[in-house]
Order: structure tokens, then sequence, then C-alpha cells
């Protein structure tokens, strides 16, 4: 490809809103353009970059066994309605009418979809069976943001295994961890498998594999010792234990005026590891009480994975009023009995406590929970905090950023069960088919190389990825033997099969350099007559800037060598 042939429109500076720095090079670099919010135009740069992760995700997934499909994006209301999705999922869901007035949704995801075409299998025999898509899907993101990192449409790579029992979704499973690892390693990504949480999928396990990134808007919980890792929605650690003196028969009411935090109650002498901190939740259309240590804070995922929840938010004031007849900072469930209570692990057992009374400005000193909470479920509910104490080992836990660039799920039973999706087993007895679910969005893992991969000058892509390998630079388009020869070693690569862009533009010599470190393309040829007069041409290292000069005569071997 010829630079003046080839449309790229590479800028000085990046848009004033982009934070992000793949955000910022992909829009300065020429590869992406905003049409509105969370919607981008992949021009011509990008795309080439696009069709070399979606062959690798391709290859990846076609050595375990998957079986590529294509499922529908435009889906009915009914299919999310069965599964209890449509409410659940509503608030991203882009919905439509058609002209009949029936119900529709762009997909957000494909379980649903896929469960119904698994209908279909009736034998143990056909079992297993692995199928997979790249597809456009359409979230509803309330604050689209980081360029192609967050956004409302996108490319994603789903798979879905089908097995006939427990085995053999964790054979599915772990074919797919080892894929995404060998996908991640192809595109230089240091992706940790991490423990997380299955969220709205629902099932019983799943694994996210995350990029550390500045950028990145999930917290991970690291140790460095023992490489535990986990999302900060399932992370756990050990809590220090704390010996409780003795308290009296019963809870003992004292005024608390203008007292509605737990540091202000900490101020009156109730040190925050000694009180209990009740938080009002609406659960499935539930009134609901969340309680930690006074010290610790809930993790709202990690309520509604516990509960099951289809929908979850806190309760707003008028709500918390009506069903405790107080105002938040003076609540408590101290004789509570009409309303579900759920506690953390670490209130087990513990006695001489300070919580609200459910009467503005007044609290319960005196508290034994055994004896004056009912708690319907201990759970764990507390969000980890940097610095704690790995529960495996004891080492110190670090909270780091990064980017999810996978997921994959065990989802068992539950889309199958709700589609009909079973079979008859050797003994001739239907059971529900097993299901796993493995996603990868391929423009975030475009983004996300760009996060891990550049420098103040732009991209550095790996090989695998790079739009070009080589971009050669004519220092002076006037100088009839440069051209000459950059036109031979340009015919040679490509005649090798190496992708090559030849910058022929009538530019000056400082402009290409800085327009070729912006794109990012691995390696440059630079043809010049200084360096013709010696018989070589020089080959810079995108990556770490090494220079060499090379014979000619030599430069087609040398780059064979450098692209494999």
């Amino acid at each position: 490809m010829r630079w003046t042939s080839f449309f790229s429109p590479t800028l000085r500076d990046a848009p004033a809103d982009a934070e992000a720095p793949s955000h910022k090079l992909l829009v300065r670099g020429g590869f992406i353009r905003q049409l509105h919010s969370g919607h981008y135009t992949l021009l011509p740069l990008a795309f080439r970059v696009r069709k070399k992760i979606i062959k690798i995700v391709e290859e990846e997934m076609d050595a375990i066994g998957g079986q590529e499909v294509q499922m529908p994006t435009l889906q009915p209301s009914a299919i999310w309605k069965e599964s209890g999705r449509w409410e659940s999922m509503g608030d991203i869901m882009f919905r439509l009418e058609d002209r009949h007035g029936g119900e529709a949704a762009l997909g957000v995801t494909a379980e649903e979809i896929f469960a119904t075409v698994a209908s279909e299998v009736s034998s143990y025999k056909q079992l297993p069976q692995m199928w997979y898509q790249i597809h456009t899907k359409f979230r509803d993101e309330p604050r689209p943001k980081s360029g192609l990192l967050r956004v409302r449409e996108f490319t994603m790579k789903d798979a879905y295994s089908f097995d006939l029992d427990e085995a053999g979704l964790d054979t599915a499973f772990e074919k797919q961890h080892q894929a995404y690892i060998r996908i991640f390693n192809r595109l230089d990504l240091d992706a940790i498998p991490v423990e997380a949480s299955s969220g709205n999928m629902g099932g019983s396990d799943s694994i996210e594999f995350m990029v550390q990134a500045p950028s990145g808007e999930d917290d991970v919980m690291l140790c460095s010792s023992c490489g535990y890792a986990a999302n900060i929605e399932k992370a756990i650690s050990r809590v220090d234990e704390v010996v409780d003196s003795a308290g009296p028969d019963a809870p003992e009411k004292f005024a608390t005026p203008g007292i509605r935090t737990i540091v202000a109650l900490v101020d009156a002498g109730h040190p925050a590891n000694e009180q209990i901190k009740t938080m009002v939740f609406v659960i499935d259309g539930q009134v609901t009480l969340a309680l930690v240590r006074g010290d610790h804070f809930i993790n709202e995922q990690k309520l509604a994975d516990a509960t099951q929840a289809n929908t979850i938010r806190q309760a707003r004031r008028e709500e918390t009023i009506e069903s405790l007849g107080a105002e938040p900072g003076s609540l408590g469930a101290v004789n509570v009995d009409n309303i579900p209570v759920f506690a953390d692990h670490a209130l087990q057992g513990r006695t001489n406590m300070t919580t609200g009374a459910n009467e503005d400005d007044f609290h319960f000193s005196g508290v034994d929970i055994a004896r004056d909470i009912a708690v319907d479920e201990w759970m764990d509910l507390r969000e980890v905090q940097d610095g704690e104490l790995c529960a495996n080992c004891g080492a110190n836990l670090s909270k780091v950023s990064t980017i999810e660039s996978g997921h994959i799920f065990k989802l068992g039973t539950k889309y199958a069960e709700t589609f009909g999706a079973k079979v008859l087993d050797a003994e001739g007895k239907t059971s529900p088919i097993v299901m796993g679910s493995y996603g990868i969005g391929i423009e975030r893992a475009m983004a996300t190389i760009v996060e891990t991969h550049h420098d103040d000058n732009g991209i550095i892509w790996p090989i695998s990825v790079a739009p070009f390998h080589v971009v050669i630079t004519v220092v002076q388009m006037k100088d009839d033997k440069s051209v000459e020869i950059a036109e031979a070693i340009y015919e040679e690569l490509t005649n090798n099969g190496i992708e090559v862009l030849l910058d022929d533009r009538d530019a000056r010599a400082g402009v290409k350099f800085a327009d070729a470190e912006l794109i990012g393309i691995p390696v440059r040829i630079t043809v010049g007559p200084k360096g013709i007069a010696d018989g070589v041409v020089e080959v810079v290292d995108r990556r770490d800037g090494n220079m060499n000069s090379i014979k000619i005569d030599d430069v087609v071997f040398n780059i064979q060598d450098r692209i494999r």
C-alpha cells in the first residue's frame, strides 16, 4: 500500500475530551472517528488491526473444536422475558417496537439465543458442542468513555459450550481458559486470570482476564507472594480479630443528637470496629438490611451475588423512613423482625456493639448480635481494601487498576432449563444441557493493546496485529535513485508476504518519521541519498528505537528475520 493512496488522517492534537492514551492515540493516528457518544467509525488502519485480532481469536476457537455461527442482533422481548433478564438488564438494553407493536431489543449478550438453538440437540451422543460467533453487541452505557474501552456498539466473540454434565463443563471451561491464555499471548497482552463475579449471567463460577493499566476501571486485588488474584467484587482477605469487652444484659439506648455518620460516632467515643453499619437495599422489590462492621464497606455486587438478586438498588430516603421509622444515620437491625437481615461474616459472634436505634438522634450500645439481631443469612459482604492480608498466605494484598479483556462463565443449567434444552442420557433419562459462556471484546482488545504498548511518540503495535509490518520512508521523493531502491524493496517484501506501507508522500522527512511512529508500525526502513551513497538503508525498530545500517542487498532477508 502506498501512503499517497491510503486513507490515514493523522492529527497533531487529541480530542479535548480524550483521557485514556488509547483514545488519544487512536484518534490522532487516524484509526477511529467518533460518530456520536459511544459509537465509532473504524477507519482503514483500525480495520486492519481488527481483522488480525479476529483471525487470532478464530484460530484459537477453531483449535479447541469451536464451530462458528451467527445469531440475529435484533431479538424478541419474549425470549428475554422468559429468562427474567428483560427487567434485570433493562437499563443497558436498546429497545424498540416494530410496525406491529412487537417489542424487541438489540443484542446485549446471547445466552438466551444460543440456548434456543441448543434445544434442538436431543441426544447425549450429540454432545459436547462448542459454538461461537464474532458479532456486534449493543449496550446503552450511561457514560461511554475512553474511546473504544467503554462504548455502546462493539464487536464481541461470544462462545458457548454444551455438555451432558458438570464434568464436561469443567473440560470445556479449561479448554477455553487455555485458549484465552494463548489468545492474549498472541496479542502481547499480559492478562491475569482472576476470580470474578458472574453478575447477571448467573452460574457457579467465572474468571476474568484482566490487564493492568492506569486507565482501567476494574479494581483487582493481587498477592505477589502466592499469586492470589480476584476482582474487587469477589476478593476476600483476612479480617483482624477484635476482642469485645463484656456488655450489658440488654441494649441500652442513648441520645446522639445530630450524629449521622460512623466518623461522628467515633468522635463520640465509639470505635468504628465496634459499630454496626446498616445499609438499606431494595432487592427484587423487597426492602432488606445489610450489615457490616463500622470500619468496613459493603460491596453491592457481593450482596447481589449472595442473594441471587435480579434487581438491587439502595433504598430511597422515603422508603427507609417508611420501613424503619428513622432517617439514614440512625438505622439498625435490633429487634427488627419484619425485614430480611443479611450480615457480613466479620460480625459473627460480636458483642457490646453500637448501632442505630431506628429513632432519629438515638443509638443502641451493648448490642449482642446473636441475642439482639435476627440475622437471616450470614454472607461475605465486605469490600477488601488495599494493604489487607491475603487469606491464603498472609502477605499484603495490592489493589491495581485493570481493564477487563475477557470473561468466561460456568452457566450450568440455568438457560437450558428455561428454554427446554434437554437431552436423553445413556439410560434414557431426560437431562438439561450444561452450558458455559466465554466472551472477548474485539475493539476493546485493540484499545487495550494501545494502552499497554505506547510511548510519547505514539503507538507500538506488536507484529501479530500491526496494521502493516513495515513502513518504507523515502527521505526525498525528488531523488530518483532513492525512489527506485524504495520501490524495489517494497515489491520484494510484498512478494514475500510482508505487509508494507510505502511512504511516497512529498513531505518533510521529519513529518514522515513522526507519522510512522504515531501509527506504530513495528519496523521502519529509511531510504535516503546519504545511505544509498554508502550502499545501505536504515532499519529502525519501533519498540526500542534501535537503528541499524543494513546493506541494500541484505535488507529483505533482515526484515524477514525480524518479522519471524
